[in-house]
């Protein structure tokens, strides 16, 4: 049986958490603009990206799946740092602190189109200087927002998490599962080939 996921995201994160459950993947990342608008909190703008990436493709029979994942904290979000200064005072602010990590998630077939946004609470321990710099120095933080990877080199920051793993790497997995169970995709593991 063949069975096509189209992924609107270039997130070699997403790609592999869907592709590990034995999906066949086409890959079309989606060029918005990704600018919050005035006063918009964090989920209202994780729903939005995911719904907007979906909308830019057009495959009328595809499962289309998108996500924006949004690392926030008393209303502040934490996008991809800017600069390795931008790092360490993101890194900073959020070292002995919980915050939050926000993944909107919108899964389109046809007409149907579930969306939602998953939270998962992260609290970091407290950091040293030295601890900050050498991470940065990794050059690991620079393209993920909150300026950390979990699943990476920043894993070690982590005191504890309360919530889906999955959606701090980037796409909560149980939730889009249930998103696919409900519009009629086949399971996990179902499509891949007998080895």
């Amino acid at each position: 049986m063949s069975f096509e996921i189209t992924l609107a995201s270039g997130s070699p994160r997403r790609r592999d958490l869907l592709a590990q459950l034995g999906y066949r993947l086409r890959i079309q990342a989606a060029d918005i603009d990704e600018t919050p608008l005035p006063n918009e909190d964090a989920l209202a703008y994780a729903e939005r990206m995911a719904r907007e990436k979906a909308a830019t493709l057009q495959y009328p029979e595809a499962l289309i799946v998108a996500a924006d994942t949004v690392v926030h904290r008393d209303g502040v979000i934490f996008h991809k740092p800017e600069s390795v200064a931008d790092a360490h005072r993101i890194l900073g602010e959020l070292s002995g602190q919980v915050h939050q990590v926000s993944t909107g998630t919108c899964v389109r077939l046809g007409e149907r189109v579930l969306a939602r946004v998953t939270t998962t609470q992260v609290r970091f321990r407290t950091l040293s200087r030295e601890e900050i710099r050498g991470y940065v120095a990794t050059g690991e933080p620079m393209d993920k927002a909150g300026a950390y990877g979990i699943q990476g080199i920043g894993g070690f920051m982590v005191q504890s998490i309360q919530g889906s793993y999955s959606n701090v790497v980037g796409l909560p997995l149980s939730q889009i599962l249930a998103d696919f169970a409900e519009l009629g995709a086949p399971p996990p593991f179902q499509t891949m080939e007998p080895s």
